[in-house]
């Protein structure tokens, strides 16, 4: 598993398909601030209710200069799916192969119900206009994360 990121870190890069099948990558996104969400799939119950919070705060994020990007080993198709399903409004990436949550430290082993296993750590990194590691949040809970971030970040 990758070492955790911390600010100053430079932020990996990555080139992944969203939910249309496009390739998105962290560089396009130069010049913003970006927050990078994982989690470990959709349509779940904890992961739905991560996405709608970021959908009903997105203009407000955007607003503050924020893009926002969800990330999780499902496949394109999925996405869509999710996305139609819940009115999603966040971009959601697809990392089948895992290289991108293995960069940013968000796949690998955890605790879940009291067992040890292998899987998504739910993490959020901000991404600041320069693409170096703003803030990097590990194990985060599901329900009231967003409106902690929005807090945290002052927006």
């Amino acid at each position: 598993m990758a070492e955790r990121l911390s600010p100053g870190d430079p932020a990996p890069d990555f080139t992944l398909k969203d939910a249309d099948g496009k390739d998105v990558s962290l560089a396009d996104h130069r010049g913003r601030k970006v927050i990078v969400y994982f989690y470990p799939a959709a349509m779940t119950p904890g992961c739905t209710k991560e996405a709608c919070d970021f959908t009903d705060n997105l203009d407000q994020l955007a607003t503050a200069g924020y893009d926002v990007l969800g990330i999780s080993p499902d496949l394109p198709d999925k996405l869509a799916k999710f996305r139609t399903k819940e009115s999603l409004r966040v971009t959601l990436l697809s990392d089948p192969d895992r290289a991108a949550l293995t960069a940013y430290a968000a796949y690998g082993e955890k605790m879940n119900y009291g067992k040890k296993m292998t899987g998504v750590i739910r993490s959020t990194v901000i991404v600041d206009e320069e693409g170096k590691v703003a803030h990097a949040f590990y194990n985060v809970r599901a329900t009231g994360h967003v409106a902690k971030l929005i807090r945290d970040l002052g927006v």
